[in-house]
């Protein structure tokens, strides 16, 4: 039985490159940090990255956001490629994604009625 989210993995060839970009785009500084697996607590959660992993081996996690609309052109402003624009999917949800420069699809969800994490 699922009990919720607890890590999205993302692949980062360069290691070091990778989690220079997602300490830039998260403003967290990874927990966890060796050659093998760079792993960062976001709100509860676990953010990983591995230097062996393709992009595509992991499906989409979506992390909330405060504002979907800044964190998809802040994202962009950091060297990410669109993926899917920001969307409304009804209630006040909204929901995009982008590609990270790695190749990762990475979603954003600004959700009013989700209470999850810390």
């Amino acid at each position: 039985m699922f009990i919720g989210l607890r890590t999205a993995k993302y692949a980062g060839p360069d290691i070091a490159k990778a989690k220079e970009w997602y300490i830039e785009a998260t403003g967290v500084k990874p927990y966890f940090d060796e050659p093998f697996y760079v792993g960062f607590e976001i709100g509860g959660y676990e953010l990983g990255i591995v230097p062996d992993a393709k992009p595509g081996d992991s499906g989409i996690a979506y992390w909330g956001v405060a504002d979907a609309h800044a964190a998809h052109k802040r994202l962009l402003s950091l060297g990410a490629t669109p993926d899917e624009p920001i969307s409304d999917v009804g209630e006040g949800i909204l929901i995009g994604s982008v590609k990270d420069p790695f190749g990762n699809v990475l979603g954003i969800i600004q959700n009013p009625h989700f209470k999850g994490g810390k």
